[in-house]
C-alpha cells in the first residue's frame, strides 16, 4: 500500500518485534517505523523507548483506549486501528515525516542561537520555550536590557513551525518616530515607479516571524495601527487604500513596565492586552548564580575563535571576580569585558585585571538590592546614576553600565537626570 504512493518500505523479519529488534534495525536510517501494537501495554512501552531517532506509528489489531493513552504519553506519533484505510494510513506516514522534518529543522535553528544556563530560572525558561514555541500564540519578554530577549526570541522562532519562514527584528527604540510606522508598514506611492514602493516589515515577515524589541517605545500612532493588524490579521501600506491578508506570529519584547505606561496613558491598554498572552521573564546575569561561568566559558570559546587567538582559560581570580561583581549591563557587558581580555592577554590565562571590572566597590550600589517598586531598568538607570555620580566621571559611570558615553548623555536628556560636575581636570604639562 505504501510502496504504491512512492515510499520505500523495509520489512522486519523479526517476530514479534520488541524494542530490541526495533533497535537493531538501525531506524535512523528511517523516517518513520510502522509496528503492530503489542496487547501488552508494558511491551508497547519498552517499543517506544528505542523510537526516539524514529517517529513510531503503532497499530492495534484489538484497539484499547488505555493502551492508545499509553502509547501517545509515551511517544507515539499515531495510534490506529485495523482494518487502516489506506488514505488514513498514508496520511499519518506523511505526518510523522513532517513532525521528524520539523525536529530536525528546529535542532538545527537552536544550534544556531545556543542559550546556556543551568540554573532553576533558566531551566523554567527552556521549558516554556519548548511549551509555546510550537504555538502562534503572541509573545511579549520581559527582562533588562543585555539579558538576551532578541535571543530568546529566536529560540521560540526556531521551536515553532514557521521555523522555515524569516524572523525579521526592529528595535523600535532604534528608528525615528515619524520614520518607524513606514518601516513596520511599508509605504506605497500610487501612480509613482514601483520601486518607489516600499515593503514593510510585517509585509516582509508574512508567514514567519516579527520581533519587536523595546515594544514600549512605539508611538501612539503606530500602536493603533498594529492593534488593527493583530485584530483584522489584514495590512494596508501607507499611501494605499487596498488591504491584504497577512500571518505573521508577533514576539515583543521591554524592559519597561508595560502595564505602568498603560497606567499612565503611554500606552494603549487594547493593544497591551493583545500583546501580554504570554510573558516570559529573562533573569538579570546577577540572579543566575553560577550560569555566569557557564555563559563566560561560552563567551570566551566564541571570542578567540572570532580574533583568532589560541584557546585561553579563565584564573581562579577571574571568576571570582566575575561572581562578585554585579553586571549591570548583563550578558551584553560579559561579552564586551571578555572579548577586551581576549585581545590584551598574552598568555594562556585571563587574570581578574585584564577584565577591567571593579568587583571589590562596595560603595557601588548593588542591584540585587533594588527595591520592590523598581520594575524597570530605566529605574535601576536613574537610581545608579544619581547614586554614584558624585565619585564616578561620565566615562566611569558610562562603563559600569555597559554603556557609551554618548547612550549616558542621551539616557539623561530623556529622563531628566541633572548632570553634576566632574572632577577636576589635573593641569596639562605645558601650563603653568
Amino acid at each position: 500500500m505504501l510502496e504504491e504512493h512512492g515510499y520505500s518500505v523495509a520489512e522486519s523479519g523479526v517476530a514479534p518485534v520488541d524494542g530490541a529488534a526495533v533497535a537493531a534495525l538501525l531506524v535512523e536510517h528511517y523516517q518513520c517505523v510502522i509496528v503492530a501494537a503489542d496487547p501488552d501495554c508494558a511491551q508497547t512501552s519498552a517499543l517506544l523507548t528505542h523510537h526516539a531517532s524514529a517517529p513510531v506509528i503503532l497499530i492495534a489489531a484489538h484497539p484499547d483506549v488505555r493502551q492508545a493513552v499509553a502509547a501517545i504519553k509515551a511517544g507515539a506519533c499515531e495510534y490506529l486501528a485495523t482494518p487502516c484505510p489506506e488514505t488514513e494510513l498514508v496520511a499519518a506516514v506523511e505526518r510523522c515525516i513532517a513532525e521528524r522534518a520539523h525536529r530536525d529543522r528546529v535542532a538545527d535553528s537552536a544550534s544556531a542561537y545556543p542559550i546556556v544556563g543551568s540554573s532553576p530560572s533558566m531551566q523554567e525558561l527552556f521549558a516554556r520555550i519548548a511549551r509555546i514555541g510550537p504555538t502562534d500564540s503572541t509573545v511579549i519578554i520581559r527582562g533588562e536590557s543585555g539579558t538576551g530577549k532578541e535571543l530568546i526570541a529566536r529560540a521560540i522562532h526556531a521551536a515553532s513551525r514557521r521555523a522555515h519562514a524569516p524572523m525579521i527584528s526592529l528595535n523600535c527604540a532604534s528608528i525615528p518616530p515619524r520614520l518607524i510606522e513606514t518601516e513596520l508598514f511599508g509605504y506605497s506611492a500610487p501612480g509613482a515607479h514601483p520601486e518607489r514602493n516600499r515593503t514593510g516589515l510585517l509585509e516582509a515577515a508574512n508567514g514567519g516571524t516579527l520581533f519587536l524589541d523595546e515594544i514600549g517605545e512605539l508611538e501612539p500612532e503606530g500602536q493603533a495601527r498594529l492593534l488593527r493588524v493583530l485584530q483584522a490579521g489584514e495590512l494596508r501600506r501607507f499611501g494605499d487604500s487596498a488591504t491584504f491578508r497577512i500571518d505573521v506570529r508577533l514576539i515583543t519584547s521591554t524592559h519597561r513596565d508595560l502595564a505602568r505606561l498603560v497606567a499612565n496613558g503611554q500606552f494603549r491598554e487594547d493593544l497591551y492586552y493583545r500583546l501580554n498572552v504570554v510573558a516570559l521573564e529573562v533573569p538579570p546575569l546577577r540572579e543566575r548564580g553560577d550560569d555566569i561561568l557557564l555563559v563566560a566559558d561560552f563567551i570566551l570559546q566564541r571570542a578567540s575563535a572570532r580574533i583568532g587567538r589560541e584557546a585561553c582559560q579563565f584564573g581562579a581570580d577571574a571568576r571570582q571576580a566575575m561572581l562578585r561583581y554585579h553586571w549591570p549591563g548583563n550578558i551584553r557587558e560579559l561579552e564586551n569585558a571578555i572579548e577586551r581580555a581576549v585581545i590584551l592577554c598574552d598568555r594562556s590565562t585571563i587574570s581578574a585585571d585584564m577584565l577591567a571590572i571593579d568587583s571589590s566597590r562596595t560603595t557601588l550600589r548593588d542591584p540585587g538590592a533594588t527595591p520592590p517598586d523598581q520594575t524597570s531598568l530605566e529605574d535601576y538607570f536613574v537610581s545608579f546614576v544619581l547614586a554614584n555620580q558624585d565619585q564616578l566621571t561620565e566615562t566611569e559611570l558610562a562603563d559600569k553600565l555597559g554603556i557609551s558615553r554618548k547612550s549616558l548623555w542621551e539616557r539623561r536628556q530623556r529622563l531628566n537626570i541633572p548632570r553634576k560636575r566632574t572632577r577636576q581636570r589635573a593641569p596639562r604639562r605645558d601650563e603653568g
